[in-house]
C-alpha cells in the first residue's frame, strides 16, 4: 500500500483529521503563546524566560506520560479524545480571557500546564488506536505520514497565527492581538472534539475483552517494568539516550535562535520582524525534518538501521559546529535545516529499533520511558541553554558544547562493540 492509498484510507483519514487539525491548532496556540511570552514590545526576551517557557510546555507531558497508558487501557479511546480536545478548547478560553486583561501570574500558568499535559493523552490515543484501524503490515508508513504530516500541520498553524497578528496589528494591542489568536485555536480544538464523534465509541479501542484493571500507580509499576526490559535490550537503551541527547540539543539550538532574532539580528523593538525570523527558521526546520524522514528508510537499505543512527549524529554534530564558527542568518538556517534532517532520520530509524526489539506486552511500558526521558533531555537542554547564551544569544559555547556532545555520542555511546553486535 503507497502512501496515497493510505492517506485515502476510510478508516484511517477520521483519525488524521482529528491528529493534524489539532496540531495546526497547536501551532496556531503556540505562535500566539510565544509571541505573548518572548515576543510582546512590554517584555524584555532573554534565554531564561524562554527556557522556563520550554519548560512549562514539556513539564506536564514527563508528569503525565507514565499515567497516559493506563488511561487508555480501561477508557473508551474515542471518549478520552473527545473530553480532552474539549477541556484544550475550554482550557484555551481562559487563557485568551487571561491574556486579554493581561494577568501573567500563577493562574495563566496553570491553565497552560492543563492544555499542554491533555495533549499527550490526545496524541497517545491516536496512536493506540491507530492498529485497530490499519493493518500491521502498514503501521511504520502510516505512522510516519501521521507523525510527519503532523509536524508540517504545526508549522503550517504557526504561519496562520503570525499572519492573524499581522492582520490585527493595526487594530489591537500586542496582548489583546494574541488573546484572539488563541480565541481561534479554542475553536479549532473544539473541531477536533467534533471529529472524534464521527468514531464509533470501541472503533479505536479498547475492545470489550482488552479493557483492563489497574490503579493509576499502575502507570509507575509499568515504567519500572520497562526500564528493566531495557536492561536486556541494550542497544534500544543506547538508541533512546541517543534519541534524548540529540532532542536535547536540538531544543538548546532552537533557544539559540530565538535569543539571536529577538536581540541580535533584529531589531530589539521591531518584535514583528523578530518573529517573522523565528517562523522562517521552523519552516527550514520543518523542511528538514520531512527531508529526514524521507531518506531514512534509503539509507537504513544501504547501511542497516544501527549505522545509520551512529552516522546521522555524527553527521548532526558537524552541522552544529558550523554555528560555532559563525553566527548569522545563513549558518543558522543551513543548522536548523541539518540538524533537523538528522535529528528526524535519528527518530524515524530508532522507533523502527525499539518497535522491532519490544514484545506487544511491553510497547506501552517501554514508550512510557522512551516520552519521559526525552522530555526531561529537553527540559535540560533548554536549562543549558539558559545559563550558557548571552543577552543577545551570539556566543560560540553553546554550539561547540551541542556538536561536541553529538559526536561523542556517536563515538561513545553508539559505538559498534556496544550498539550493534549483532549481523541486521
Amino acid at each position: 500500500m503507497s502512501f496515497k492509498e493510505i492517506l485515502f484510507d476510510r478508516k484511517f483519514i477520521p483519525l488524521l483529521r482529528i491528529r493534524w487539525t489539532g496540531q495546526l491548532t497547536d501551532g496556531i496556540f503556540q505562535s500566539a503563546l510565544a509571541s505573548f511570552v518572548l515576543f510582546s514590545p512590554e517584555r524584555q526576551a532573554d534565554a531564561m524566560s524562554a527556557a522556563l517557557a520550554f519548560a512549562l510546555v514539556l513539564v506536564p507531558y514527563s508528569i503525565v506520560g507514565p499515567f497516559v497508558g493506563t488511561i487508555l487501557d480501561r477508557f473508551s479511546r474515542q471518549r478520552a479524545l473527545f473530553f480532552a480536545n474539549m477541556v484544550r478548547a475550554i482550557t484555551l478560553g481562559f487563557i485568551a480571557l487571561l491574556i486579554f486583561q493581561g494577568h501573567t501570574g500563577i493562574e495563566l500558568t496553570v491553565f497552560v500546564l492543563i492544555a499542554f499535559g491533555v495533549n499527550r493523552l490526545i496524541l497517545a490515543g491516536l496512536s493506540a488506536g491507530l492498529p485497530l484501524v490499519i493493518s500491521r503490515h502498514h503501521l511504520i508508513s502510516a505512522n510516519a505520514l501521521a507523525v510527519t504530516g503532523g509536524s508540517v500541520w504545526v508549522v503550517l498553524g504557526g504561519g496562520i497565527g503570525l499572519g492573524i497578528r499581522k492582520v490585527l496589528d493595526s487594530l489591537a494591542t500586542a496582548d489583546h492581538a494574541d488573546a484572539i489568536i488563541i480565541s481561534v485555536a479554542a475553536f479549532g480544538y473544539l473541531s477536533a472534539a467534533l471529529f472524534t464523534t464521527l468514531l464509533r465509541r470501541d472503533e479505536i479501542g479498547p475492545l470489550p475483552h482488552e479493557i483492563i484493571k489497574a490503579s493509576f500507580t499502575q502507570g509507575l509499576k509499568e515504567m519500572r517494568e520497562g526500564i528493566r526490559f531495557l536492561e536486556n535490550h541494550v542497544d534500544a537503551a543506547r538508541g533512546i539516550a541517543a534519541i534524548a541527547i540529540q532532542r536535547g540539543g536540538l531544543t538548546a539550538l532552537t533557544l539559540m535562535t530565538l535569543v539571536l532574532e529577538r536581540n541580535k539580528f533584529n531589531d530589539p523593538l521591531d518584535t514583528e520582524a523578530g518573529l517573522a525570523g523565528v517562523t522562517f527558521m521552523i519552516v527550514t526546520a520543518a523542511v528538514g525534518f520531512v527531508v529526514g524522514a524521507i531518506v531514512a528508510p534509503y539509507g537504513v537499505r544501504k547501511v542497516g538501521r544501527h549505522r545509520w543512527i551512529r552516522l546521522a549524529m555524527a553527521a548532526a554534530s558537524l552541522s552544529v559546529i558550523a554555528l560555532a564558527i559563525a553566527r548569522t542568518p545563513l549558518t543558522l538556517a543551513l543548522t536548523a535545516f541539518f540538524t533537523a534532517l538528522c535529528g528526524q532520520s535519528i527518530k524515524v530509524t530508532n522507533d523502527a529499533l525499539v518497535q522491532s526489539k519490544i514484545d506487544d506486552i511491553f510497547r506501552g511500558r517501554v514508550f512510557a520511558v522512551y516520552d519521559v526521558v526525552v522530555n526531561f533531555a529537553i527540559v535540560f537542554g533548554g536549562l543549558l541553554a539558559a545559563f550558557l547564551l548571552p543577552a543577545n544569544g551570539d556566543t560560540w559555547t553553546l554550539p561547540a558544547v551541542i556538536g561536541i556532545g553529538y559526536f561523542i555520542t556517536s563515538t561513545t555511546l553508539l559505538r559498534p562493540s556496544k550498539f550493534f553486535i549483532r549481523s541486521e
